[in-house]
């Protein structure tokens, strides 16, 4: 499983990478929760309609460095970010624990 870090990470984190159409728009759509982070790429806008949970939601430009973060609730629609490549999902509160916040590169290591 991929695995995602930054300089500030305590671990490294479980990541899951959603390629396809299909799978950025399946989301976190239909779960309870997750164990890491799901990263839609490409992507620049997401929503929480039909979710379950609040989301924090990273979006990142082409070299993976956060631009912005921000928390949503269910029943939301985000605006698309300009410039943004990548959207980087996870718990409510996940980012904060894992030192991501903007200016801060993520690094997507594969096994």
């Amino acid at each position: 499983m991929p695995m995602l870090t930054t300089p500030e990470t305590p671990h490294p984190v479980p990541l899951e990478v959603a390629r396809s159409g299909q799978a950025r728009r399946r989301g976190l759509l239909g779960r309870d929760g997750i164990d890491g982070a799901l990263l839609l790429s490409p992507a620049s806008a997401v929503h929480t309609l039909g979710m379950r949970f609040p989301i924090d939601v990273a979006y990142l430009d082409r070299t993976l460095r956060v631009m912005t973060v921000r928390t949503m609730p269910p029943g939301r629609i985000g605006l698309p970010r300009p410039r943004a490549r990548h959207v980087l999902e996870a718990e409510a509160g996940a980012m904060e624990r894992w030192g991501i916040r903007p200016g801060v590169r993520v690094a997507v290591q594969d096994p």
